[in-house]
This record gives structure tokens, sequence and C-alpha cells, in this order.
């Protein structure tokens, strides 16, 4: 099966250089070597998504990529240059990465909307009434317009998680970066964040997203990265990937999480 979205690409990664490229990148956490020769290109539009065991390095990896984690050597690129070491020209690289965690990290003392508009006036020094305009747009993008005026605490888990999904657009990154944004929520909430998560990458949207929901990575994206002990194992299309793993650790890996 053929995943085409509305930019008409399949495989976006023939661009005349790709949004993100890490080459030979290494990790280690003292003696525990984490990141093992790291090498991976992200085309402009494409979703991919990361699966693997628990430890694997891939929370590690997708951190690296907006320098929330260093590296020990290698290099990365985002749409073609070259990772900012720190001060400014980083903290406009973030501008341009979206990030959304396992933990909403709300202000708890702001309101839903006041979240979302915070970063687009204080960083970009937009208007406040075109960042109210923009983050009312994009609460109702993510079906949460409705809670605008309330606490964060008002709101369940699966809205907190979309909120944060809202906040992280209205910067209009080039990418976006997802580490295991359902793995907090109560099994209820899952889907309500993964559909907004598929409506992103319908959108054309880049994405890489940290998972361990195989629906969603068998629905929404071009090519699975599948990674263990540190190491990019396999990369291939979704079909290629769930039907025709390539080693013996995909196999036990997928042989464990699709019994049922």
């Amino acid at each position: 099966m053929i995943r085409t979205r509305p930019n008409g690409s399949n495989n976006v990664a023939g661009n005349e250089h790709p949004l993100v490229e890490l080459s030979h990148v290494e990790k280690h956490f003292g003696k525990l070597h984490v990141l093992k020769d790291i090498n991976l290109k992200v085309g402009k539009g494409e979703v991919l998504v990361v699966v693997g065991p628990s430890g694997s390095g891939k929370s590690t990896m997708c951190r690296t990529i907006n320098r929330l984690e260093t590296i020990d050597s290698g290099t990365i690129r985002i749409d073609g240059q070259l990772l900012p070491q720190e001060g400014k020209d980083l903290a406009n690289l973030r501008a341009e990465v979206g990030m959304v965690f396992q933990q909403f990290n709300l202000f708890a003392n702001k309101t839903i909307l006041e979240n979302v508009t915070l970063a687009p006036v204080k960083v970009r020094h937009m208007d406040k009434k075109e960042a109210n305009d923009l983050g009312m747009d994009l609460l109702a993008r993510v079906g949460v317009e409705l809670q605008a005026n309330k606490m964060p605490s008002q709101l369940s888990g699966g809205q907190q998680q979309r909120v944060a999904i809202a906040r992280a657009l209205a910067m209009k990154p080039k990418i976006m970066l997802f580490d295991e944004p359902t793995s907090a929520l109560d099994p209820e909430m899952v889907n309500e964040v993964l559909e907004v998560m598929i409506n992103l990458a319908s959108e054309g949207m880049t994405m890489i997203c940290v998972t361990h929901e195989m629906g969603f990575a068998r629905k929404a994206a071009d090519n699975i990265v599948f990674m263990a002990d540190g190491r990019i194992l396999e990369k291939g299309t979704p079909d290629e990937f769930f039907d025709h793993p390539k080693t013996d650790r995909a196999r036990d890996f997928l042989s464990k999480i699709l019994t049922h």
C-alpha cells in the first residue's frame, strides 16, 4: 500500500538536501554507549516513526536533533545548516524545531491560550492580537478551542497534550519532534492525540515520532526506523517493516508486540 499525502510525494527525502541529517552521531552517558554511528536523513514533508525496545536510544536520538542532548561526535544538520552549539543561533534553531514530550509541561499559572501564545510573543515578537488569533486557530485545529480560558489543571491529560501540540505549532516550525507523546496518557485518551498527529501528517508536516503506537506507525509513517542497542538496524516503509522485517531483532520485537 502506497501512502500519498497532499504534497503528492511518498518519499520526499530526494529533495536538494534533507531537512534533517544525522551523520555518524555518537553519544555516551558515562560508560553507557547510547548512540552508535547513527546515520539518518529525513526529507521535507516526511513522517518518520522511530520504534524499538525500551533503552534502544530512540528518545536520546530525538532529543539530539534540537540539542536537548549533546553529542560526542558526528554532525547534525537542520535544513542544510550545522546544529549550533549554543547561544542565539541555537535559540533560533529551536524556534524552527517543535517538540512534544511525554509530559505536557504546560505553565500551570497561565490559561490554555496564554500557554500557546507566550512563545510567539516573546520569541517571535508577534503582535499580541495576532498571536491570540493564531492561538485560537491552533486550539481549534487540535479540538480544544472551547478550553482556551481554562487553566491546565482543568483539562484532561489528552486535552493537555493537544494543547502542547498547538503550543509547538504556534512557532511555525519546519519540523515537529514527538517523544512518546501518548505514553503518559490513560488509554482512552491516546486516540485523540494520535488523531491530531495523523491530521498533521496528512497536511504535510515533517515529523519524527518516537512511539510505541504501532497502529499509528502503520497508518501515518512514510518510513519506520527500528533501533536496538543504540543502533539503527532497519529503515523502510511500514509495509516493509511490519510484513518483511529484515533482521532477527526486528522480527523478535514485532512478535512480542503484535501477538494479539
